[in-house]
């Protein structure tokens, strides 16, 4: 649930998650709408789905355990170089580091290294560390170190106990990690068919956007030239606003038309009560703006 997401935000998630499904087996045997309905809001379903999948390999083949290899732990649905160092180290206390975004900082600035280098200097660390009795706390106090002292804006530099061997320190400059590359803002029209009696709207698993193609949507096409947005066919222009998903900037023209007639592989849905279904967060932004005609 922390990937991407802030702790904060987590927290009221993972609670009431772990009430409901408090051990592999009741995960295991969950059905996938029930993990996306507790899931919804987090973003990022694809966790969800793939946390329900390593949920049922773990008690199929490993007897509920997670495996103590790296090669073993990779194969795991969604569970990547991070993950499965992480719990290698805080599990079965191997001399491991988690490269998460605040171990990464504090490598960065510490060694000034690039950030190709950060996996074979942590590899060196731990090879060199002297806390091989203690290698998982080693792996969490790293992290804790980078969120607490080392944070990226207004480190605490003056407390900090490794300040005198810190390559940033020294050179009295707060080096940040490399900023990502810009991201390219995509434009979308996305067309409502609306019920005006009954306020339904007509949604689809979408094509276009492929970190949605599994949820349901209205009907959305990118959009390849300029136009005045406010002129479609005999769809009627209801609103403009921006949303980042993942690694996508998205600018989105929001039209919309009353009818009772949908297109094939659509359906019905309520709009003033998407609480009965699982809707992404994506879709409730959109019913947020329509419900504004009714």
């Amino acid at each position: 649930m922390l990937q991407q997401t802030q702790v904060k935000t987590v927290i009221p998630y993972f609670k009431k998650f772990v009430k409901k499904m408090p051990n592999l087996e009741s995960l295991s045997k969950s059905k996938e709408k029930e993990i996306l309905k507790l899931w919804e809001g987090l973003g990022y379903y694809r966790r969800a789905r793939n946390l329900r999948k390593s949920a049922q390999i773990l008690v199929k083949n490993y007897k509920s355990k997670i495996p103590n290899t790296f090669e073993e732990i990779k194969k795991l649905p969604g569970v990547g170089d991070y993950t499965a160092n992480i719990l290698l180290a805080l599990i079965y206390n191997q001399p491991r580091i988690g490269l998460d975004g605040n171990v990464k900082r504090v490598l960065f600035r510490l060694f000034k290294k690039n950030a190709d280098d950060l996996e074979i200097l942590s590899k060196k660390i731990t090879n060199d560390s002297y806390f091989h009795n203690r290698n998982n706390d080693f792996a969490e106090a790293l992290m804790e170190f980078g969120a607490i002292i080392c944070k990226p804006k207004n480190p605490s530099c003056d407390i900090c106990i490794i300040n005198k061997s810190c390559y940033s320190f020294k050179k009295k400059k707060i080096i940040s990690t490399p900023k990502k590359r810009n991201i390219k803002l995509k434009k979308y029209n996305i067309y409502c068919y609306l019920k005006k009696k009954q306020k339904q709207i007509a949604l689809t698993k979408n094509q276009n956007l492929s970190f949605l193609s599994n949820f349901n949507v209205p009907c959305i096409k990118i959009v390849e030239h300029k136009k005045n947005v406010k002129r479609n066919n005999k769809w009627t222009y209801l609103s403009s606003y921006e949303k980042n998903i993942s690694n996508i900037k998205m600018k989105i023209n929001l039209f919309y038309k009353f009818t009772h007639y949908k297109p094939l592989n659509f359906k019905w849905y309520s709009i003033d009560k998407p609480e009965d279904e699982f809707i992404p967060t994506f879709t409730k932004k959109i019913f947020r703006e329509i419900i504004k005609l009714y």
